[in-house]
């Protein structure tokens, strides 16, 4: 039985313009952004309907924030170029998702398609024989099928359990056959349905560089724990160190600054090598290191991101190269300088 949400009776946009004689690629260039610029302002009316699209999303994301299983997507020709887009972008936000080949489908991979998963269809049309089989399977064994479709009257639509319903907008192809506003169309409303499930599980930046490791990106998402030194490469002193043995232990670890902890280890101040250069009049066979120290140096926790680390280092009248790294109890468990951001990527 078809549960289909009808988007409402948005307004077909104005005919194409005819291209003038002359071929001039800008003013084509011109057309066709502002004929997809207004097919992207038809799709936002359409979502405000309260019964049309908006409910019809809302439905949606319901739906696939409860699924046991993965959104399959699928689609062929422009539409399947499409859907593979929209795939990438549920798996890589938070929402498991697998991209079928309708035709691959019908020749053995609808094996991949199992109890728990919905089918996302796409097809302008409504009208893709090469849907037929996997839509069938969705049927037969009671997996919800959403389409995202632009005729609601259409095969597909009238199979769908819901249906996403684009508006009728005109092409930007001058012929008016080539899919190019539709297909900006389907491509904006998967990633409208990615970012609000996103938002529903609460995926934050954390999460996000999990499922991107690799490339500038991943280096920009990895944490403080990933890229801060650790163990024996901690420059740490006691309160009544001299500054001469100070000295000692930062030219040891060369990391420009040594950490001050207690009899209990936690951190209680800080000494740079602008700090020492301050102090050359005093007696450095004498003078303790508590005596030069800076008792609220910035710091860090393991969890936070390197590029908000880089942020703190430079976000100051004058950037530092060094951030300690504390624990809850004010542990020092790591130490993180401005050259283990740029061997990583992250700077």
């Amino acid at each position: 039985m078809s549960h289909t949400v009808s988007s409402g009776s948005s307004a077909v946009l104005d005919s194409v313009i005819a291209p003038p004689s002359d071929r001039d690629p800008l003013g084509a260039a011109r057309r066709t952004l502002a004929i997809e610029a207004d097919g992207l302002a038809a799709l936002g009316r359409a979502m405000d309907a309260e019964d049309g699209l908006g409910a019809a999303f809302c439905q949606a994301v319901d739906q696939i924030a409860e699924l046991e299983g993965r959104v399959v997507v699928t689609g062929i020709g422009k539409s399947g170029h499409i859907g593979r887009k929209i795939q990438a972008t549920l798996s890589s936000t938070g929402t498991p998702a697998i991209f079928v080949h309708p035709v691959e489908a019908s020749h053995g991979d609808l094996g991949m398609v199992a109890r728990g998963d919905a089918v996302l269809a796409l097809s302008n049309s409504g009208e893709t024989a090469e849907l037929a089989d996997i839509v069938e399977h969705s049927r037969r064994f009671g997996l919800p099928l959403i389409a995202m479709t632009a005729r609601p009257a259409s095969t597909l639509a009238r199979a769908a359990d819901l249906v996403l319903l684009l508006p009728s907008v005109p092409e930007a192809c001058p012929m008016g056959l080539a899919p190019t506003t539709s297909s900006l169309l389907q491509l904006a409303l998967g990633d409208a349905l990615a970012v609000a499930l996103m938002e529903r599980r609460g995926f934050t930046a954390g999460d996000f560089g999990v499922f991107h490791p690799g490339g500038s990106l991943g280096a920009r998402l990895r944490s403080v724990k990933d890229l801060m030194r650790t163990g024996e490469a901690l420059p740490l002193v006691s309160p009544d160190t001299v500054l001469r043995d100070v000295i000692v232990e930062m030219t040891r670890k060369a990391l420009g600054c040594v950490g001050i902890v207690d009899a209990h280890n936690k951190l209680v101040g800080i000494i740079t090598d602008g700090d020492l250069r301050g102090a050359l009049d005093r007696d450095l066979a004498t003078t303790p290191a508590s005596a030069v120290m800076n008792p609220s140096p910035l710091t860090v926790s393991a969890d936070m991101l390197g590029v908000e680390a880089l942020r703190i280092m430079n976000d100051r009248p004058k950037p530092i190269t060094s951030l300690f790294v504390l624990d809850d109890e004010q542990h020092p468990t790591g130490v993180l300088h401005i050259h283990d951001l740029l061997r990583a990527g992250v700077a």
